[in-house]
């Protein structure tokens, strides 16, 4: 898929992303698309793992790399600096599903920031076959040590497509053949039935906000989960990974 560079990083002391922990770092030293730039790890960690060749290694003690990432994160004796991912054209995703006979989702997420979030959601669309992510340049997070951490890998290996303009992009959607879903609580239909047979495309909104009025008016149908009334909402996270359950489970 074609792809271009994109500049936002972790905003740290490095310009370039710091990925910390085991599975984050072992995960991107394995996607044949990064580039490393070096790898810092304690001297512990250096007796227990074989070095990966070609890449500059940097050995320091625990508080050395907990210098380099935000405080009292674990990298575990892992701190790997890497260029960012370039995001993926939003029409080789599209394209890509043409061909494809199965109705995987896309989501689209409507300016969720906290990266928690954005990575949790990333690893349940990988999870449920979901085809890729889409989110808007701005009013979301960059690729950063905590979402690649919360992602658990899902950063290396699910297309990321980051759009100027989020309205535009599902208009995009629409054209491919996709059923645009809105999640909303309020909504009067459940989202197995709005799944239906339809290739479809889950948008979520902020948390707390939701969905932005010219996004609802963008999407097809709007559906809400069959939770109790008695909890009002569910975490942005929490409701992509039931909605992405539903959508996989058809088939």
């Amino acid at each position: 898929m074609g792809r271009r560079p994109h500049p936002k990083n972790q905003g740290q002391k490095s310009p370039f992303p710091r990925l910390y922990g085991r599975h984050a770092v072992f995960a991107a030293l394995a996607n044949p698309e990064r580039s490393f730039r070096k790898l810092h790890v304690s001297h512990e960690t250096a007796r227990q793992f074989e070095m990966p060749a070609g890449v500059t290694i940097q050995y320091g003690d625990d508080h050395d790399l907990g210098r380099l990432i935000p405080a009292d994160a674990p990298h575990q004796g892992f701190v790997l600096e890497v260029e960012p991912l370039e995001s993926v054209w939003l029409g080789d995703i599209l394209a890509a599903a043409q061909g494809d006979a199965k109705k995987r989702p896309i989501v689209v997420l409507d300016q969720v920031t906290d990266p928690h979030n954005v990575g949790a959601i990333m690893r349940s669309a990988l999870a449920f076959g979901a085809r890729a992510i889409v989110t808007q340049d701005r009013h979301s997070p960059g690729e950063t040590g905590t979402l690649a951490r919360a992602a658990s890998g899902a950063l290396e290996k699910l297309p990321w497509s980051r759009v100027v303009n989020l309205a535009r992009a599902l208009d995009e959607i629409a054209e491919a053949g996709f059923w645009r879903i809105g999640l909303d609580g309020s909504a009067d239909t459940d989202i197995e039935t709005a799944l239906a047979a339809t290739t479809p495309c889950l948008v979520l909104g902020a948390e707390g906000e939701g969905l932005r009025p010219l996004t609802r008016e963008k999407c097809d149908q709007i559906a809400r989960l069959p939770i109790a009334a008695e909890v009002e909402s569910l975490n942005v996270s929490n409701a992509a990974a039931i909605a992405l359950y539903a959508a996989a489970r058809r088939g």
